[in-house]
């Protein structure tokens, strides 16, 4: 069995550093020749340039990397992905239906437990490294064009390890009717992983997709999974995207979700956090065409020592566009959660229309939240707004509720459905709905 090195808690970037060579090795046997690129190697260069976080970064002043940093983690091997159980993988996923499945395990493609259903011609879908061979050149095109490794540290790294990942190109004008499934599974039963998924979708010109990423954990070993997401979204298309994390206690998951919109485009994000140790989403839109649409919508249900920490930009480059987003949370026991949202607009972008607001509830005296809310203007001819709120439960609506005979556990849950509803109700995936909204009941309705 090959040993693959071990990044521990004495110095975790000098592991990850000297585990290059290994990588390049053994990516050297894979359809693409992107580990021996020069891209690659400029971002190895970077990461190794770049200092991890602290909270002295003002990026960073809420989230502690220390306990990620203090583990032990293991870089995966291919043949222990393929041999974990088809029935624990399976047990991971949605009853989705009719839709296009892509399965991941500790960041391996399992060919043998996906399926793709929509017609070639609509569709292509396909693990990363093996799309190179048919789509290449588009790859190289987009390929850590939009995710600037050279300002941000874990996209560095990200994009110096890159192997695996989905690759989906839907072709102008055609509309999918089907969505696509990403799941990313990750099995730390043995040891504690490092995972860095690598996601590239290519939205021709007027066509339409829906596309759900879902991160699941087994085993009670830690995980850090490192991914990043790159959008192109081309004149007139449509996309649908939509974030479920639901991870293990001790997975630490950082995300970076980078889109680019051409004129006349519509995009929707959907972001749930659910579980893990730490959790970052970076999620940042460039409304870089005229007549733009982008929405915004997150939400975060947290309990125990979770942390959540959701950093957004909306950057409105050009004129006459519109964004809306909208950030909810629900912290209970010793959660705490971070919401820093910034809305740019640029000199060029007159006529922009732009909005943001996020609101939390406390269940907890122990749980704890902070938002930073940011607009930077440039543009005189805006209409741009702000906002946010942290309280505490309703007494008078719970009383109301517990008046009519519901129990208190059953009363906390439907009004925590409700409060959550503004942005479950922008979910139009119904396994992916139902399945938020019983994480959400049997969360607070143990009876």
């Amino acid at each position: 069995m090959t040993t693959t090195p071990t990044i521990d808690k004495t110095d975790f970037k000098a592991k990850v550093l000297s585990y290059f060579d290994t990588f390049r090795q053994g990516a050297a046997q894979d359809v693409s020749p992107r580990a021996l690129s020069a891209l690659q190697q400029d971002a190895f260069k970077h990461f190794a340039s770049q200092e991890l976080p602290t909270t002295r970064h003002e990026e960073w002043k809420y989230t502690n990397l220390r306990n990620l940093l203090g583990h032990d983690f293991h870089f995966p091997a291919k043949a222990e992905a393929t041999a974990v159980a088809a029935s624990a993988v399976s047990s991971q996923l949605l009853p989705h239906g009719e839709a296009n499945v892509l399965v991941f395990v500790n960041g391996f493609f399992r060919k043998d437990l996906s399926e793709i259903k929509s017609p070639a011609d609509q569709l292509h879908v396909s693990d990363l490294d093996e799309a190179y061979a048919q789509y290449g050149e588009t790859i190289s095109t987009y390929f850590a064009q939009l995710a600037i490794y050279q300002q941000d540290v874990f996209t560095a790294l990200n994009t110096a390890y890159a192997r695996h990942g989905a690759f989906i190109h839907v072709p102008a004008n055609k509309t999918v009717s089907l969505p696509v499934f990403l799941y990313f599974i990750t099995d730390c039963t043995v040891d504690n992983l490092l995972l860095q998924p690598r996601n590239l979708f290519v939205i021709g010109r007027s066509a339409q997709v829906s596309v759900v990423e879902h991160f699941r954990t087994i085993g009670d070993k830690a995980s850090f999974t490192n991914t990043i997401t790159e959008i192109d979204v081309q004149e007139n298309a449509s996309v649908e995207h939509y974030k479920i994390q639901n991870e293990a206690e001790q997975a630490y998951h950082i995300g970076t979700t980078q889109v680019h919109q051409h004129r006349d485009s519509k995009f929707s994000s959907t972001t749930v956090s659910l579980n893990a140790a730490l959790i970052r989403n970076n999620l940042n839109i460039v409304l870089d065409g005229e007549n733009c649409e982008s929405f915004l919508y997150g939400l975060y249900v947290l309990d125990g020592k979770t942390h959540v920490d959701n950093h957004t930009l909306v950057d409105h480059a050009k004129p006459h566009c519109y964004s809306n987003e909208l950030y909810k949370g629900i912290m209970d026991g010793k959660s705490t959660g971070v919401f820093n949202g910034k809305i740019m607009v640029r000199p060029d972008a007159q006529k922009t229309n732009a909005f943001q607001s996020n609101r939390n509830i406390l269940l907890s005296p122990d749980a704890s939240m902070n938002a930073k809310p940011q607009l930077e203007i440039f543009a005189d001819d805006v209409k741009c707004s702000h906002g946010a709120t942290t309280g505490q439960l309703d007494n008078d609506m719970l009383f109301y509720l517990r008046s009519r005979g519901i129990g208190v556990d059953a009363a906390k849950a439907l009004l925590m459905q409700a409060f959550a509803g503004d942005v479950l109700n922008h979910i139009r995936i119904e396994a992916v709905k139902n399945y938020v909204e019983e994480v959400i009941v049997n969360r607070f309705q143990t009876a």
